[in-house]
């Protein structure tokens, strides 16, 4: 009894204990098309690319394991002829216990992201490689960056950060 009223409110037996846990890493989707083949071949190379990114994320179980799914599609146009579209769907399941609200929003959308690029990345280059392309060297990606961006828009259209179980697009 007198160890129980010597340890003081707030130690670590109080306190639920924040964990961020990867537990798996996988390919979701995968699409390559090119539309303007083998024409494109004959062209001279200097497309213009669009890079389009999006993650969204879903609580898979109670038990803390969330889906994180970075999707990445990648266009590339020589004049107005689409060249090549490719679409990678990188998905991982982490674990994330004691984090709540903001910061769970924060960790779903910034640290999972920045652990699938390299997967999704590498996924886009080899698929453009396969293709008969050169290959797409994305630069890396401030997942932080596109957060707060994305925070600082839906401040100014006075939108409230979103409530309940984390669903985050970006």
């Amino acid at each position: 009894m007198a160890d129980e009223q010597a340890q003081p409110a707030g130690t670590a037996q109080d306190q639920v204990q924040q964990q961020f846990a990867l537990q798996r890493i996988y390919t979701k989707d995968l699409s390559f098309e090119s539309p303007a083949s083998p024409g494109v071949f004959r062209k001279q190379w200097q497309p213009k690319v669009n890079v389009d990114l999006n993650t969204k994320s879903d609580r898979v179980d109670e038990q803390g394991n969330f889906e994180v799914v970075l999707t990445i599609t990648v266009t590339a146009k020589l004049e107005e002829e689409t060249a090549f579209l490719v679409e990678v769907q990188q998905a991982g399941i982490f674990m994330i216990t004691g984090i709540e609200g903001e910061n769970l929003r924060r960790v779903l959308a910034t640290a999972a992201p920045t652990i699938l690029f390299p997967y999704a990345r590498e996924n886009l280059d080899s698929l453009c490689v396969k293709g008969g392309f050169p290959p797409i060297m994305l630069a890396p990606v401030n997942f932080d960056g596109l957060y707060q961006q994305a925070l600082a828009k839906s401040q100014e259209q006075g939108a409230a950060a979103p409530t309940g179980d984390p669903e985050v697009s970006h």
